[in-house]
């Protein structure tokens, strides 16, 4: 690839040390219990305050917000859920008839417990709960417990997060972060609900947490430090460019941000632009856009459209907007990221707080085979079958050979004693031809 500017850093970077700190952490949590918690929970975000949440400190979240900030977060919860709704509205449950006497069928059902972890350290990401907690209740599931960081200086949680997470219906709510919090959610501390699935973005060392576990409970997708590439055309603005990509490198100092473009006018002014943008930027979020843009920042030049689009399925990224002509073109021809945005007028940061598609995606690639947190990955769709005799009669001869053909002679044992229960005058062909192969 043709790059006017290269990356130093990967999504790799550092990813050893991050998965050994994480497993020593996680046996310490698993051994420790709810004790180890607190004590992570004091070292690294000085909090020594109650983990579980009361109804009273819900109850002053919604208190201290100035009415505007609730009104904006109702926004963003309305649309969301809605989003959603419509998302599990198109699932479907059914029942089929195969062959005579033969009926199969399909069964939606919501996990018990979801665990969604949001987001709180240096900044109050409100949207975030509202994306996990309000998908997962849209759903239909039964338990939600949210956990998020806590701080002294703010008493606990930050308010705007621990109004939406009650506004999105949390039935429990921790004051813990990172991977104590993750733990917490995946051993059922504080709460007596150990979750089926933990959701919810995070830091390299959360995004590991869920990564470990995975297996001992289901979870979204990998959702790590926040990835987002333009794709452009020679149409496009520079400054609203940079202005993008900027605006998403500020998640932190290890979050990628990419131009792919079939214009060098735009690649250099974009490039030229970036440093007097994150300059721009207040102190703490200068200081997480500038290592990210200078380390993680990419700009490839394409010699066509078509080529840019390769460009893009190859990076997956989490987020992908496209400021170019032809926006519907680009909508057939993309295949791989986490959430997709067409045209000027739409930006990342819109999905990110309030327009409505989930914004917990996946990173690292993901994007080739997931998709984003829907109300779907909620809902386990089960399978079942009921036979009638006469359908077991055909079944069962044709599953005994192909038992037997692969060796499983368990199997085919099972087909064979029903056959002799229910057909006990009838001769059946129970072993296929398979000594010659």
């Amino acid at each position: 690839m043709n790059y006017i500017k290269k990356a130093t850093k990967t999504a790799q970077t550092g990813s050893e040390e991050t998965a050994a700190t994480v497993v020593e952490m996680l046996a310490t949590l698993e051994k420790g219990g709810e004790q180890s918690v607190r004590d992570y929970c004091r070292d690294f975000d000085k909090w020594e305050g109650e983990i579980l949440v009361s109804q009273a400190d819900r109850e002053n979240a919604a208190k201290v917000l100035p009415e505007t900030v609730k009104q904006d977060i109702q926004f963003a919860h309305k649309r969301v859920s809605d989003f959603a709704k419509q998302q599990r509205d198109s699932m479907l449950e059914f029942e089929v008839e195969l062959m005579d006497g033969l009926v199969a069928g399909q069964k939606l059902v919501p996990v018990t417990t979801a665990g969604c972890y949001i987001p709180g350290g240096r900044y109050a990401h409100a949207a975030s709960a509202i994306m996990s907690v309000a998908t997962a209740k849209v759903a239909g599931v039964e338990n939600v417990v949210a956990t998020s960081p806590g701080s002294l200086k703010r008493g606990g949680i930050h308010p705007a997060i621990l109004y939406a997470m009650d506004l999105s219906g949390a039935d429990h709510i921790l004051c813990a972060g990172g991977v104590q919090g993750v733990a917490a959610l995946a051993f059922g501390y504080f709460t007596g609900h150990r979750a089926d699935m933990i959701v919810g973005p995070g830091n390299r060392f959360v995004a590991e947490a869920k990564r470990t576990l995975f297996g001992m409970v289901g979870i979204d997708v990998i959702a790590g430090p926040t990835e987002s590439m333009v794709v452009c055309d020679d149409t496009a603005d520079p400054f609203i460019v940079a202005c993008d990509l900027a605006g998403q490198a500020e998640h932190g100092v290890d979050s990628p941000v990419w131009l792919a473009t079939t214009s060098l006018r735009v690649a250099n002014e974009v490039n030229r632009l970036m440093p007097e943008v994150i300059a721009s930027l207040p102190e703490v979020a200068r200081n997480a856009a500038a290592p990210a843009w200078r380390d993680y920042g990419e700009i490839v030049l394409a010699e066509t459209r078509e080529e840019a689009a390769k460009i893009c399925d190859n990076y997956a990224p989490e987020h992908l907007q496209v400021q170019a002509e032809d926006l519907d073109w680009w909508l057939s021809a993309l295949k791989n990221y986490g959430s997709l945005f067409l045209g000027e007028e739409t930006t990342v940061a819109f999905g990110d707080k309030c327009s409505g598609p989930n914004h917990i995606l996946p990173t690292k690639g993901a994007g080739r085979y997931s998709g984003g947190l829907n109300a779907g990955k909620f809902i386990k769709t089960l399978t079942y079958q009921r036979l009638t005799r006469e359908a077991a009669k055909q079944v069962a001869p044709v599953s005994s050979r192909i038992s037997r053909l692969e060796g499983m002679e368990g199997h085919a044992m099972t087909g064979d004693v029903r056959m002799e229960k229910y057909f006990p005058q009838e001769k059946f062909e129970l072993r296929g031809e398979i000594d010659d192969l």
